[in-house]
């Protein structure tokens, strides 16, 4: 017998700043400043620019690092989702391997999004957020398949 979707339980999902991501940050910063060091660019160039990248990385990671934790509330299709207590509109949630990306319009209107990572939502936690996010919507217009 199959259960159906609006009759699960909440989930209650915490998002908060991953550190692999940070991890990536900044071996990515230094990998690039390290390339343009080493390319056929003129000194008086690479060295401003390897100075440039280093910076900018080092902004990202701390715009990243500094990002405040979220709280999440799905209830599959029974119930809008929220968002740090808040009903959002357009909750859409995507899987990409062990990574989930959600997105939703925020009060003004605004496209927000946020991603979870492996370090950040463990396997268990990962199947609650699978079985209460809403149902994607089905494919729209013509048949997907060939007649």
């Amino acid at each position: 017998m199959k259960q159906d979707r609006s009759s699960l339980p909440e989930a209650r999902i915490e998002w908060r700043p991953s550190r692999c991501l940070l991890a990536a940050i900044v071996v990515l910063t230094a990998l690039a400043a390290c390339s343009v060091l080493a390319s056929e660019m003129p000194r008086g160039l690479a060295w401003p620019l390897a100075v440039a990248v280093v910076a900018h990385g080092a902004w990202l990671f701390r715009h990243e690092r500094r990002r405040a934790a979220q709280a999440f509330v799905l209830r599959g299709d029974a119930a809008p989702a929220q968002v740090d207590g808040v009903a959002v509109e357009g909750f859409e949630l995507q899987w990409r391997g062990p990574l989930a990306f959600a997105s939703w319009l925020d009060g003004q209107g605004r496209r927000q999004r946020r991603t979870w990572w492996p370090d950040t939502l463990p396997p268990p936690r990962r199947r609650e957020l699978r079985l209460a996010a809403p149902m994607p919507e089905s494919a729209r217009g013509r048949a997907s398949m060939a007649p």
